[in-house]
């Protein structure tokens, strides 16, 4: 079992990082390999310039390919996930995430941008045609006590990160619907 965490924000540490810390953490205790991701893998110019050739981009879609799960995270910014993860999630190739289960987390300075993810990030996963999208966890800064060292959390946040990780942990093991191509189904070929 294989889960690609992808942090979303320009800055590290980052109260969104922070979640994704704890999310390894729990994975790992559970034997999944994870692999991580955040933003400053990549060269800047790569990702203003649309380089589809970057190297870091190309391993980031090998690993994707292999993998069973994404959880991704994002500040909110604006009422939206974060502008430099928009540009990453554009390079990738449309079915990225094709057959795999993705967990949405984000952060926001009040909870005045808690449908950011419904309305801005959820779409975007959507369109990379991810088998099934969870229902994300959103923080407020004022539930994240300290991202700089060890994460900590308000209870209450803590609680709603375990159960949404164990439904992605519940959703990674469901029997995944296998859809036969068109070829396979006795399509006419012209």
């Amino acid at each position: 079992m294989r889960v690609i965490t992808l942090a979303g924000s320009p800055r590290f540490p980052s109260r969104s990082s922070a979640l994704l810390e704890y999310a390894r953490d729990k994975l790992s205790a559970r034997d999944v390999e994870v692999c991580h991701w955040h933003l400053q893998n990549f060269a800047p110019e790569d990702l203003l310039y649309a380089r589809f050739d970057s190297p870091a981009l190309l391993a980031l879609i090998e690993q994707l390919q292999d993998a069973d799960g994404l959880i991704v995270a994002t500040p909110i910014y604006k009422a939206s996930f974060s502008g430099a993860l928009k540009t990453l999630l554009d390079l990738l190739p449309e079915r990225a995430l094709q057959n795999k289960v993705v967990l949405p987390l984000a952060t926001g300075g009040t909870v005045a941008h808690l449908l950011a993810v419904d309305y801005a990030l959820k779409p975007v996963l959507n369109a990379l045609k991810a088998q099934e999208i969870l229902h994300g966890v959103y923080a407020d800064d004022s539930q994240i006590a300290d991202y700089q060292y060890t994460p900590a959390f308000t209870p209450s946040l803590q609680l709603r990160l375990d159960n949404a990780l164990e439904t992605f942990w519940q959703a990674l093991h469901r029997p995944q619907a296998v859809v036969p191509s068109l070829t396979t189904q006795g399509a006419v070929h012209v």
